[in-house]
């Protein structure tokens, strides 16, 4: 019993030690804290309809189930898709030439620059390329990736890292790649 008694005893003086411990000033210094305001305004809309043109041609429309516009007090807006979003890249016919699929997918309006994440998908007529993330520089009119895998209609494989593409992913440069191909029987060496 009384080993319990010094163990609460105890206990009790290190409580009485610890609230001691706080000052006044450690008081103001949460206070001001406390009395600094971040504003962060968010508006969201749901089942959204991107259009995307240049030179008044529709080049794009996207889908995005949300998209919230973010206005932070300090820095540039942004447009953030937590839903993913699924872009058809249009031709002068008005038809789908491609698409870009993510999980995720965030747009900064000031740098001119949108980043899909997770399991972004790009397919256009000879290639369908995957990675976990893509940004598209609209400044430069080009995609870049840190790496990926291109799969051609063949079935060969190339993956590797520094993935970068034209807008219109026409070409595509790739870095250390690696992968497999297949030949047609008969052909000749």
């Amino acid at each position: 019993m009384t080993g319990d008694y010094l163990k609460y005893l105890w206990i009790a003086g290190m409580l009485a030690l610890l609230l001691t411990a706080c000052n006044d000033d450690d008081l103001k210094k949460a206070s001001s804290i406390s009395n600094t305001k971040i504003s962060l305004t968010k508006d969201r809309t749901l089942g959204v309809e991107l259009i995307y043109s240049d030179s008044a041609k529709v080049k794009a429309k996207g889908y995005a189930p949300i998209l919230d516009k973010v206005t932070p007090s300090n820095g540039s807006p942004y447009n953030e898709m937590p839903k993913g979003v699924k872009i058809d890249f249009i031709d002068d016919n008005q038809q789908s030439k491609g698409s870009i699929t993510s999980d995720y997918a965030i747009n900064k309006e000031g740098e001119r620059l949108t980043i899909f994440k997770k399991n972004v998908t790009v397919v256009n007529e000879s290639i369908t390329f995957t990675t976990e993330e893509l940004t598209w520089d609209e400044n430069k009119k080009s995609y870049f990736s840190p790496s990926g895998t291109v799969r051609f209609k063949d079935g060969s494989i190339l993956s590797g890292a520094q993935f970068t593409a034209p807008q219109d992913f026409s070409t595509y440069t790739i870095s250390q790649p690696s992968g497999q191909a297949y030949l047609k029987n008969g052909a000749n060496p």
